[in-house]
């Protein structure tokens, strides 16, 4: 019998080196893949200010169809945004997403990020790309058990600067403001699974409710509780995958 196959999609100014820490706790039923968007790594970047169908042209082929797609933060929006323009997955898993980055009004003291602080986010930026992006990683281990200890583990594995050039970077801003999934939420291609740190200092409380909860982590669960989080992805998937071949 094949291992079901799992392609990791990370988030804004994070290439795939984020799933290392995952790599010894995949059970042997299944094979994981962690893929760089365009930009990130050495895949060659998208022109600046790309269209999403520009993106899903570059990731048609690393987004086989055959796989249980598991998109995390940004990676997770912009997962959900392709299934308008490529052939669904067997699965999608999101982690540390919901249907948009930014919530309406106020964000409350439960989590959440307003229109108004990511634009203020996007000036610094503009300003002083690296020092903003540092200010980032420190920003989501925030929910973390450990927070210092889970920044130095990002630090260690990403370096000192960023993985991608300034322009890939604001394009990822611009998605983050803009991606509305909620559409696609309503009636998705295929089986979806919402995953939230119950501490995670992004997600607003209403979008945390429609999700299942990850017990005592943030946005950075792959840092501070791989184990945990392998064992939850795989249980997710095979479910997925094995309810959709119920069906057919």
């Amino acid at each position: 019998m094949q291992p079901l196959r799992l392609i990791l999609l990370s988030g804004w100014g994070i290439g795939q080196r984020i799933w290392q820490p995952l790599e010894a706790h995949w059970p042997a039923c299944l094979a994981a893949q962690a893929v760089d968007w365009p930009g990130y790594g050495d895949t060659p970047p998208l022109e600046a200010n790309a269209a999403l169908q520009e993106l899903a042209d570059t990731m048609a082929e690393p987004l086989a169809s055959d796989a249980v797609w598991v998109g995390w933060s940004l990676g997770g929006l912009l997962a959900t945004a392709l299934l308008a323009y490529l052939p669904p997955p067997r699965g999608l898993i999101l982690l540390g997403a919901g249907e948009t980055f930014c919530v309406k009004g106020k964000a409350s003291a439960q989590g959440g990020v307003t229109s108004a602080e990511l634009s203020a986010f996007q000036r610094a930026f503009q300003r002083d790309p690296t020092a903003t992006w540092q200010h980032f990683l420190r920003w989501q281990t925030q929910g973390e058990p450990g927070p210092r200890q889970v920044h130095r583990q990002l630090r260690d594995l990403l370096g000192d600067t960023p993985p991608a050039d300034s322009p890939t970077l604001a394009t990822g801003l611009h998605w983050l403001a803009t991606i509305d999934n909620r559409p696609r939420l309503a009636a998705p291609p295929c089986p979806v699974v919402r995953l939230i740190g119950d501490h995670d200092p992004f997600i607003s409380p209403a979008q945390r409710r429609v999700s299942k909860p990850l017990s005592d982590v943030g946005h950075c669960p792959m840092l501070s509780q791989p184990q945990a989080l392998a064992a939850t992805i795989g249980h997710h998937a095979h479910q997925m995958v094995n309810a959709t071949m119920a069906v057919l």
